[in-house]
């Protein structure tokens, strides 16, 4: 049994950037934390003393007999991809909700990489972590995914990350005089608005145009630059929040799907309220608006947005981690026994009911999206 627990993350500056279509030509570069909010996968071989070899509990509980049956595109092109044949076990539970712009399909990726890779015996390092979930997701998955995500749920903690045109990834913690992250920390609010949103469906409304889009992007780029420079400096920290007010309206004119009538109108109430900044996390459409807001008018940000979940937090910086590995009774010569037998149909004690028995080979693996 294998436990892995993998963080999700926020970004603050440069988002779009990430993207490599972008900075596979330009360079790119993102400010973003991960927070302590996570994602948590179990993984262990399946007994094989089932009528099905695949077991993966989601928001959605799939009892498989072939690999080709799994649903979770993510599961069934790692079990491929890996080489994994045996009957396999995976449950899933996070901390918040999917497809809200916490980078939470990155760090489901992530974390069954390294639940999976440690099932195997296997050990990996943070960056062959984070550069293996890229792949998947961008190269296997074909997702319009940037490479920000990945990179923070695998190594953790507050940093710059760059990206270079020659595809390296360099990532550089923020270091801070004492007491900055905690005054950073402090001022940060995090509401979910309820809105449910696909990623790479409101990237692919602007990432087919970057180029179009340049201005805007070398402007979000310099600001990663220009916010650090204000939290290392004498700077008061609400110039921060101004910059992502700044970033904001820039990141909005990336493409019609990045906010709504609902995020800008609670956005609105919030500033009225004393907030001075913030941001839909991720690439938009909804999920998450995270807010700057003075500790002081804090409660007056809750009271103007009573409609949606406020979601304490602090900054994590241990990324993913495997917190639980036990090695089970070995079942390979019993399951290797059971594929060659014409096992009897699992039924009820009355004979009425029948299943399909128990395949002996899985089917072929498709790595695309069904």
């Amino acid at each position: 049994m294998i436990i892995s627990r993998t963080p999700f993350r926020l970004s603050f500056f440069g988002g779009g950037t990430d993207y490599p279509e972008w900075y596979r030509q330009h360079g790119g570069a993102v400010l973003a934390t991960t927070i302590d909010k996570y994602c948590y996968l179990s993984c262990r071989y399946l007994p094989p003393f089932f009528d099905y070899r695949y077991r993966v509990v989601w928001s959605k509980v799939e009892n498989c007999r072939s690999l080709d049956e799994i649903e979770h595109p993510v599961v069934r092109c790692l079990l491929g991809h890996l080489g994994i044949t045996r009957g396999l076990e995976v449950h899933h539970v996070g901390d918040l909700p999917a497809r809200s712009g916490m980078g939470s399909s990155s760090s489901f990726t992530v974390g069954l990489l390294h639940a999976l890779h440690a099932l195997q015996g296997r050990m990996v390092g943070k960056s062959e972590l984070a550069q293996q979930a890229i792949a998947v997701e961008q190269e296997l998955l074909g997702e319009t995914v940037g490479s920000q995500d990945q990179v923070s749920a695998a190594h953790g903690g507050f940093n710059k990350i760059t990206f270079a045109p020659d595809g390296h990834i360099e990532v550089s913690p923020m270091v801070l005089p004492t007491g900055r992250v905690a005054e950073l920390d402090a001022h940060l609010m995090l509401f979910y608005t309820g809105i449910v949103r696909t990623a790479s469906k409101v990237a692919a409304t602007y990432v087919t145009d970057l180029h179009g889009k340049r201005r805007q992007l070398r402007i979000l780029r310099d600001m990663v630059d220009e916010s650090i420079d204000l939290l290392a400096g004498n700077h008061p920290i609400t110039d921060f929040g101004e910059l992502l007010d700044e970033a904001w309206a820039q990141k909005r004119s990336l493409g019609s799907g990045i906010s709504n009538d609902d995020v800008d109108d609670a956005y609105a109430r919030a500033r009225a309220a004393g907030a001075i900044g913030g941001k839909i996390a991720g690439a938009g459409g909804g999920g998450f608006l995270l807010l700057f807001v003075p500790p002081e008018r804090q409660a007056d940000v809750r009271a103007a947005l009573p409609e949606l979940v406020h979601v304490p937090f602090r900054f994590e910086s241990t990324g993913s981690q495997i917190l639980f590995y036990d090695r089970e009774q070995d079942f390979t010569h019993a399951e290797a026994q059971r594929d060659g037998q014409a096992i009897a149909p699992f039924r009820d004690a009355d004979g009425d009911r029948w299943t399909i028995p128990y395949p002996t080979e899985p089917a072929a693996l498709p790595l695309s999206r069904t």
